[in-house]
């Protein structure tokens, strides 16, 4: 293998105008890391891959996913493309032997992550998952706190996240009205969220959940028509973690005043409150601490938390930097906390359980 870790990637494409995740958030994640390039890009015409190529420095451009996955001088697959498309391009990555960044939701469904998650093992190939909040410097401070009984027992904890809204799309987004799709409210706000939290809390042992669509309609602006939709815009969830500890958390789409994110973690002898005017997964999170009788308290997270190096951009890109950042050390033979395709499999697990027990109208055990 090279110097550095080359990368090949599908959904960095250029005539999205920089409005993809792929272009907006991973590739100037890449640009920042010394131990990554962009070797290669992909995309579904030749003119647009050619045009990807030269905008994001890659030697490579390919419009058959097949060849770029194959090609010996990519080490890395990238996918980072609609959710429906997610399933037979990771399992091109996966074919070809090569390790595979896929962006979260996984699957479209729990069905597709585990048959991905289970090609990967039954292979022994390294994968990584895009539930970036778990490498946000705060949310793994947070976790360390817990962990070190900073706040004591834990006994409850509360997520909100509140986002915003969008009921007016172009044809490039609308596909997300649609449930089946696997891209909405429940999986991506609540994904992102929820993963962050059980990265600091742990997991689920028992659900209670529902699960509504409030808003049936988006505007369809190319067509200046109605559309219908079923993705789920409002979701309340009350839990209890193998630890004992009781949960509620509420996710919405809302149109105006958006909150952000919040989770506030009580325990026997203090309270963390993890705070975000965005996403947990994004931030930039705020991490206040309160212990007994004292004010709260703002943590700054320390060093070994922060992988990306200093000039990489903020937003989107500073937490994909930092999982790929951490996942670097996995070709040096080390451990890595970087969530993975099993990682995911549990988080499509409890996203299933959810909207099991909403359907079903009862507690489901994990």
């Amino acid at each position: 293998m090279a110097d550095k870790i080359r990368v090949g990637i599908v959904g960095a494409t250029v005539t999205q105008g920089g409005s993809g995740w792929g272009a907006n958030a991973h590739v100037p994640a890449l640009h920042a890391l010394p131990d990554f390039e962009i070797k290669a890009v992909c995309t579904a015409h030749e003119e647009t891959a050619q045009a990807s190529a030269a905008a994001f420095g890659a030697d490579l451009a390919f419009h058959n996913m097949d060849e770029m996955a194959a090609h010996p001088d990519v080490d890395l697959v990238v996918v980072c493309v609609r959710v429906p498309w997610h399933k037979d391009l990771v399992m091109s990555g996966l074919r070809a032997g090569k390790p595979v960044f896929c962006e979260w939701p996984l699957g479209a469904n729990l069905a597709e992550a585990e048959e991905m998650a289970t090609f990967a093992r039954e292979h022994s190939l390294r994968t990584i998952v895009g539930l970036q909040g778990r490498s946000d410097p705060m949310v793994r401070y947070a976790a360390e706190l817990v962990a070190g009984g900073h706040i004591g027992e834990v006994l409850v904890a509360n997520l909100s996240i509140m986002g915003a809204a969008s009921y007016e799309r172009g044809a490039g987004r609308l596909w997300q009205r649609l449930h089946a799709n696997g891209a909405n409210t429940l999986t991506i706000s609540g994904g992102h969220g929820i993963d962050a939290m059980c990265a600091i809390l742990g997991e689920f042992a028992e659900v209670t959940a529902r699960v509504a669509t409030r808003v049936t309609e988006w505007l369809d602006t190319d067509e200046n028509q109605r559309v219908p939709v079923d993705a789920p815009d409002s979701i309340s969830i009350a839990g209890r973690l193998h630890s004992g500890a009781e949960v509620s958390v509420q996710v919405a789409a809302v149109p105006v005043g958006a909150t952000g994110s919040r989770l506030d973690i009580y325990g026997r002898d203090g309270t963390l409150s993890l705070v975000s005017a965005g996403a947990l997964s994004t931030g930039p999170n705020r991490l206040f601490s309160t212990r007994g009788r004292e004010a709260a308290i703002e943590m700054t997270p320390p060093e070994q938390y922060v992988l990306a190096p200093e000039g990489t951009p903020p937003g989107p890109p500073r937490n994909v930097a930092q999982a790929y950042a951490g996942w670097a050390d996995t070709w040096e033979g080390k451990a890595s906390a970087i969530p993975d395709f099993e990682v995911a499999v549990t988080r499509h697990r409890l996203i299933d359980a959810i909207e099991r027990s909403a359907r079903e109208g009862r507690s489901i055990t994990l």
